[in-house]
């Protein structure tokens, strides 16, 4: 069952509200941090078919072999070093 969003945030205010005791006078604290959280949860909600989170991972692969090849550059400094992929 999908819920809405003011009822997701109702139930996890609620959830923090009783964690913390029921104390009195902190509604509006627990709304906000329900807010929060499921501000949160929508930002990294990947898409029904998984392709943002093909796309972040592809991305990161490059960021790693990019980060590779300096350190590779920077370990001797003048000499052409061969890249630790073609050394797999």
């Amino acid at each position: 069952m999908f819920l809405s969003k003011d009822d997701w945030i109702a139930q996890r205010a609620y959830a923090l509200w009783e964690a913390e005791g029921r104390p009195d006078g902190r509604g509006g604290e627990h709304w906000q941090q329900a807010d929060r959280e499921y501000r949160m949860l929508e930002e990294t909600r990947a898409s029904a078919d998984g392709s943002d989170l093909i796309e972040r991972l592809k991305a990161m692969g490059r960021s790693m072999r990019a980060a590779e090849d300096r350190e590779d550059r920077s370990e001797t400094p003048g000499k052409a070093v061969p890249s630790r992929r073609s050394a797999r």
